[in-house]
């Protein structure tokens, strides 16, 4: 996966220490209840569509970029599903990064899926009681999404 500009900047002055990021997910269904997943290509797993915001971008406006790039498909957000602060990662290249993840629900508004980027091997609409193998996070998320009435999800304290 090509790695944002601001972010190999950001490297260049931090080395491989701990990054807090923006990201977003879409959960993006089409009018017959499926689900849109990409295979990704640095991995192979099938996910939800994800990306990571530039400097300054709204996040919807964002997740939207990110799934016409992956996918080719036109969506529109229905409505924020949640705010998390996922685990901390470790990339191959030693690479440290945690992420700040606004999970989205979208439909499909036009176009046909398919592999627009380099980022990802197949994409598809999948039916939620066929879905291929998703991490469990992914899995979480998307169960979240479709139970989802429109409140945001986030941790609250106790």
């Amino acid at each position: 996966m090509p790695t944002p500009d601001f972010v190999l900047e950001l490297r260049r002055k931090v080395g491989h220490d701990l990054l807090w990021l923006p990201g977003v997910t879409a959960v993006v269904l089409d009018d017959a209840g499926r689900v849109l997943l990409g295979q990704r290509a640095d991995n192979g797993r099938w996910t939800l569509i994800t990306g990571m915001l530039e400097p300054g971008e709204q996040p919807a406006v964002g997740m939207l970029r990110e799934v016409y790039e992956e996918t080719a498909v036109v969506a529109e957000v229905l409505h924020l599903v949640s705010v998390n602060s996922q685990e901390p990662m470790k990339f191959p290249n030693g690479d440290r990064a945690q992420f700040l993840d606004l999970t989205f629900l979208c439909r499909h508004v036009s176009g046909d899926a398919r592999v627009n980027d380099d980022e990802s091997l197949a994409v598809g609409w999948f039916a939620p009681e066929d879905l291929p193998d998703l991490p469990p996070s992914h899995l979480h998320t998307l169960r979240r999404a479709l139970a989802s009435d429109g409140v945001p999800h986030f941790a609250r304290p106790e």
